[in-house]
């Protein structure tokens, strides 16, 4: 499923990215990467969330969230 489609309260693992690299490189940067936790806190009206990865808290756009496949985390966390 898209990052887009996330509820709030959910916390999902990235499986894939396809965006632009200069996107992709400061997205790395921050923690997501590759199988990385992403907990969406806050989703927008006009599509952007606000999510927490490892650590830090962001807001990324209705159009980054669309090219993000992730899969729901069914751990506890740990």
């Amino acid at each position: 499923m898209k990052l887009i489609e996330g509820e709030k309260g959910k916390t999902y693992l990235v499986e894939q990215m396809d965006l632009p690299m200069n996107i992709d490189r400061r997205l790395a940067a921050l923690g997501m990467t590759g199988q990385a936790r992403v907990s969406v806190l806050n989703k927008k009206k006009k599509g952007a969330l606000i999510i927490n990865v490892r650590g830090t808290r962001f807001a990324i756009g209705k159009h980054i969230a669309e090219n993000i496949e992730v899969e729901e985390d069914m751990s506890d966390g740990r």
